[in-house]
């Protein structure tokens, strides 16, 4: 009988803070920009240059402390951890090792069997390196310092979970709330947030943990899956052919789907950790932390619960809504100025969802105003225009926010309500399309569709579809 194995994996997630300057100087964190040019003597470790601790990346920290249940340490500390890289410009980070600013929280996360907590063991700050560019066809690598100082927070998972599924869901509460905190973008493909999984295995029903491994490189939830089930794959092979785990850093490599080693332990770094002795401790009073906390804005679950019972939207709507803060935000002001949750929900979740997969788009890139959506549906439920002109109108909306009423008035495209406009219209259809009334008038139903669609053209689409069908029935009604 074949032994069973259960996999054992603790997570390490860095993310970058989303403040405007560098956690020790006040060089820009923006985004890309040419190599090296956001940077200066402090970031690029030059001898005598002295950290600034910046507040903003304080204050980000303890909101993500909060909102993942940590005891606060209101007196935290800074150390050097020392090692050699290219990319290290002091040949030391300034990180937390000894007294980090949160311990001892969690997440809860939903599972097949249930809620599950999923513990953080800490969140502490550190700086970031820079950058290693290895030009293959100068064979020559470059340094970029530019992304060098750049604040993170980096969360330590106790070894909580057992699957890959148990791994996304955790991290997606943990992007969730980092976003609706505005503490980060959590973009995975941009590095601003960065997982590095720990996984070993070991017989089921055993309690003793078996070797480690640690896999790096992994930038997409994907990514993180097929790492996942490949090293269990791995350490389950060795194990049943009678060789041991060895305790290593191993980097996946996503287009190869398979992992490699870095290093192992007996040539792992010793980092010779000791305090940092150009910064102060960093006392968080009670009053600073209360006003942190009076901030702390409604995360998803307590808006889940609250959408429920204030909006009576479906609950799938409310978790698709939910899943990103823009699109939430979207919903609450749209929902404020017009009083029609349901209609704004149904916008939001057809043709938004249509129209940011059509240009390949996240909720957190939408540009259209609350105001303009309220107005469109105004202008639908007044009947002033039809569903397939409001489509056209909300297309415009979401590319370049338009004023509908103004856009609707411009273009002409009002629903003509004139009866004897529209009956004028209808009279023509029949009279041109004699087959398609003949086969009405015999029982065939779809060709009440085609005449609809004749008039619609003809109306140039404005009139209301429900008047036109109406219409025709009673026309065609005549002579029989």
């Amino acid at each position: 009988m074949s032994r069973q194995y259960e996999t054992v994996i603790g997570l390490e997630v860095h993310v970058e803070l989303a403040t405007k300057t560098k956690i020790f100087c006040a060089c820009s964190t923006e985004f890309g920009g040419a190599p090296n040019t956001h940077t200066c003597p402090v970031c690029t470790g030059m001898p005598g240059a002295l950290p600034v601790l910046n507040r903003q990346v304080v204050e980000y920290a303890i909101a993500v402390g909060l909102a993942t249940n940590c005891t606060i340490n209101q007196c935290c500390k800074f150390d050097r951890k020392n090692y050699f890289y290219p990319d290290n410009p002091q040949n030391y980070q300034i990180s937390q090792l000894y007294e980090p600013i949160c311990r001892d929280g969690y997440v809860e996360i939903d599972t097949p069997s249930g809620t599950k907590k999923i513990g953080i063991h800490e969140i502490h700050m550190e700086e970031d390196a820079g950058k290693l560019m290895h030009d293959e066809w100068e064979d020559c690598s470059l340094v970029d310092f530019n992304r060098s100082g750049v604040p993170l927070i980096e969360i330590v998972s106790e070894p909580d979970m057992r699957d890959a599924k148990e791994v996304i869901a955790y991290l997606d509460k943990l992007r969730l709330i980092i976003q609706y905190l505005g503490a980060s973008d959590c973009k995975l493909q941009e590095g601003s947030m960065r997982a590095d999984v720990n996984l070993s295995v070991r017989e089921t029903g055993s309690t003793r943990l078996g070797t480690r491994t640690e896999m790096k490189n992994l930038n997409s939830f994907k990514a993180i899956t097929r790492a996942i089930e490949g090293e269990r794959e791995r350490q389950i092979e060795l194990l049943e052919m009678g060789k041991a785990v060895v305790q290593e850093t191993r980097r996946w490599d996503d287009n190869k789907e398979s992992s490699y080693a870095m290093r192992s332990k007996e040539d792992a770094q010793d980092y010779r950790y000791f305090p940092e002795p150009d910064l102060v401790p960093v006392w968080i009073s009670d009053e600073w932390l209360a006003q942190i906390r009076a901030r702390q804005p409604e995360l998803r679950t307590q808006k889940l619960i609250r959408y429920k019972k204030e909006f009576d939207i479906p609950d799938y709507d409310a978790q698709i809504i939910t899943s990103a803060k823009k699109m939430a935000d979207l919903f609450e002001a749209t929902t404020a100025i017009c009083k029609k949750p349901k209609k704004v929900s149904n916008w939001l979740m057809v043709e938004t969802m249509r129209l940011m997969k059509e240009h390949e788009m996240e909720a957190e890139e939408l540009t259209f105003s609350p105001k303009h959506l309220a107005e469109l549906i105004e202008l639908t439920d007044k009947g002033a225009i039809n569903s397939s002109v409001a489509k056209e109108v909300f297309e415009k909306i979401f590319l370049e926010d338009i004023d509908p009423l103004q856009y609707v008035e411009e273009h002409g495209l009002k629903t003509v309500h004139d009866e004897s406009v529209l009956r004028t219209v209808v009279e023509k259809v029949i009279e041109e399309n004699p087959q398609s009334v003949a086969d009405y008038r015999g029982g065939k139903e779809k060709a009440m569709g085609f005449l609809v669609g004749q008039t619609m053209k003809a109306m140039k689409g404005k009139a209301n579809p429900a008047a036109v069908n109406q219409m025709l029935k009673e026309l065609l009604m005549v002579g029989i």
